[in-house]
């Protein structure tokens, strides 16, 4: 009987090991399998599927929560409901964590959805004639967006008080007598028709059918206001499972996946949250002296 008894003993031991082992083989094959949620915009999210998919392997679980609006990820954050979101620039970020009086920080930069400068009548930025219109986008941000990427193609010089947002009063140098027409930033691609150019939101180049090797010239990662970012709690920026978060995104795997899919119309920006943080000098010093 005690024989018997042992038998069981040993047999149940056996089992109740193998499905352990069953566990840790379907979690990955080793450690605790980690879970966060990502707020990102309902537009195109490919680029954070992808990414889904290949931090599996990394034992974390990305689950996406979508937000229609640019307000909502944030106070999500701040509420605990996401670890992280992923879907503004940084410029915006500290305008709006300002604002709302949050305490959430930056800890990656992600990509660059580049504004570009395009034209129907001169194939080059040396063709634009003296007293060229410029179509640019009327919203205080972006005007100033545009503002800035007509400095970095050297064309303008603005004022040292610049702080983003535009108007015509902070342009400081106009050599060429350029007449900058602000219009609804929906309507800048079609302003291609009557303007010398126009400075088009990457978003609307693309409904346009535009891409960035039509621009005469585009914003490139050095524009750092307008990269993209992640975001977490103040508090969370040493959790490993955002820090691996960042390293995903960040990694040569990612970046070749973005230029592959978006050929060029987003650019991986993966500098480090110190130059995030002084993103401010982009503002006052044209592209010469960066």
């Amino acid at each position: 009987m005690k024989r018997i008894l042992v038998t069981i003993m040993v047999l149940a031991f056996a089992f109740v090991t193998a499905a352990c082992g069953n566990g840790k083989e379907a979690s990955g094959g080793s450690g605790e399998v980690k879970t966060v949620k990502v707020g990102v915009s309902s537009g195109d999210t490919r680029t954070w599927e992808y990414i889904v998919e290949i931090a599996k392997k990394k034992n974390l679980n990305i689950e996406l929560v979508t937000f229609n609006d640019y307000i909502q990820p944030n106070l999500a954050l701040s509420e605990g409901e996401i670890d992280a979101n992923s879907f503004q620039t940084v410029a915006y970020f500290d305008e709006f964590v300002k604002d709302q009086n949050l305490k959430l920080e930056a800890i990656g930069a992600t990509v660059i959805a580049p504004m570009g400068l395009y034209s129907k009548k001169h194939k080059s930025l040396k063709s634009l004639p003296d007293g060229a219109t410029i179509a640019v986008p009327n919203e205080a941000t972006n005007f100033g967006r545009a503002l800035l990427l007509l400095q970095e193609a050297g064309l303008i010089t603005l004022k040292d008080e610049f702080n983003g947002s535009g108007s015509l009063e902070i342009i400081k140098d106009n050599p060429k007598k350029l007449k900058i027409k602000p219009v609804a930033a929906g309507n800048t691609p079609r302003l291609l028709d009557d303007a010398d150019a126009s400075a088009i939101n990457n978003n609307f180049a693309v409904e346009a059918g535009l891409t960035l090797k039509d621009a005469l010239f585009h914003e490139s990662k050095t524009a750092k206001p307008y990269i993209n970012i992640i975001a977490v709690k103040k508090g969370d920026a040493d959790r490993p499972e955002l820090q691996k978060l960042v390293d995903l995104y960040q990694s040569k795997e990612v970046e070749a996946f973005i230029k592959k899919t978006f050929k060029g119309n987003t650019i991986p920006a993966y500098v480090t949250v110190d130059e995030l943080l002084n993103y401010q000098d982009a503002w006052t010093k044209p592209a010469t002296e960066k």
